[in-house]
């Protein structure tokens, strides 16, 4: 039973800011690499964040860097998206998906290295 619980999600005006949680059950985090994606509607999913079993390195999607920080506290089996200043583009239903880190080391934000998903959390930032 492996599970993802994405909670946080909500209605929050341009520039404000949501913490995005990733809660793992079944199975220990600190053995996975951790990806947050997003999907708005008719459009596909993309990247947003990623991070290493160790946090020691992370990756972020362009038009989020400086604005959101991925986390991770492996204690609490639970890995954070922080969200500042947001804006209305930024709405969409956020997962978290747990996977691999490359043999480089790193991670990557393609769906195709992750295969456990949670369902989603609903972010949308309007006025």
């Amino acid at each position: 039973q492996l599970q993802l619980v994405e909670s946080g999600g909500g209605l929050v005006q341009p520039g404000g800011s949501l913490r995005l949680s990733c809660a793992a059950s079944g199975f220990t985090l600190d053995y996975y690499a951790i990806g947050w994606f997003r999907q708005a509607p008719g459009k596909e999913r993309e990247g947003v964040s990623c991070i290493i079993r160790s946090g020691g390195s992370t990756n972020y999607l362009d038009s989020v860097k400086g604005r959101f920080t991925i986390s991770r506290d492996n204690a609490k089996n639970t890995v954070y998206l922080q969200m500042n200043s947001l804006k209305p583009e930024d709405t969409a239903i956020y997962y978290c998906a747990a996977g691999w880190e490359t043999v480089q080391g790193i991670c990557v934000m393609t769906p195709e290295w992750y295969d456990y998903w949670g369902q989603g959390t609903q972010v949308t930032v309007s006025s």
